[in-house]
């Protein structure tokens, strides 16, 4: 037996509904709709790949990984300008910061931004593909001194609490043999300093001659490799 109701009419072509919106797949031998259904096809495949690519760089920089171009000699010889590196930025979230380590972090003294929601969106968007300049300078230094510890500087030799740390990546070809402190550094603040001492704006100066204490909370992450250029490529120490 058949499924359809006892005593129900046959259907037939000429009752059968005019369904003008239903679509037809685009015949294969019509040169036109063939062109039309692939050009369409590339244009919303191309837009999904570049919408996740954006979304996938933009996690990659918040979260991950950011590249950092070096404009001055701050750092020299441990870092030289036009250096190109990659800062880890779940560095100190899964670690703590240790004297010594390099690290990039963001205007203690930033300037006010009056940009409104919708201003401040596009250029935070543009700040994480890469197409907009920050509104504020990062920074990049070493980390001397940890919250708590009281340093000295005398002659340029560089104590913590007392005792003299070895510092083998200074610039020693142009020794700073000045002489600063001693100073405490305060909870929830880095003391930092360029590698380069005659040319760094570090926490030995309060702003705007230098940058003062650094808070933790401006830590960005820290810079373990150059990548640029090939002749340079290599790990930070």
């Amino acid at each position: 037996m058949g499924d359809r109701p006892s005593g129900s009419p046959e259907p037939s072509a000429a009752s059968a509904p005019n369904d003008t919106s239903r679509l037809e797949p685009a015949d294969p031998s019509d040169p036109s709709e063939g062109n039309v259904y692939l050009g369409g096809r590339f244009l919303r495949e191309f837009g999904i790949l570049t919408i996740s690519a954006l979304v996938l760089a933009i996690v990659i920089k918040t979260f991950l990984l950011q590249a950092f171009f070096i404009p001055s000699g701050s750092m020299e010889p441990t870092l030289m300008p036009g250096d190109r590196i990659l800062v880890n930025r779940l560095a100190y979230r899964f670690g703590h910061i240790e004297r010594g380590d390099i690290i990039v972090f963001a205007d203690p003294t930033p300037t006010p931004e009056r940009r409104g929601v919708i201003g401040g969106f596009v250029h935070w968007l543009g700040e994480g593909i890469g197409v907009v300049h920050p509104s504020n300078d990062d920074f990049i230094k070493r980390v001397i001194g940890l919250p708590g510890e009281t340093w000295e500087i005398r002659d340029g030799v560089t104590s913590i609490d007392g005792r003299t740390i070895a510092e083998p990546y200074v610039n020693h070809a142009d020794p700073d043999t000045r002489s600063f402190g001693p100073q405490t550094v305060p909870d929830g603040m880095l003391f930092v300093m360029g590698d380069n001492r005659n040319h760094s704006g570090v926490s030995r100066f309060p702003p705007p001659s230098g940058l003062g204490y650094i808070p933790i909370d401006k830590v960005i992450g820290q810079a373990f490799v150059i990548i640029w250029p090939p002749s340079r490529v290599g790990w930070l120490h």
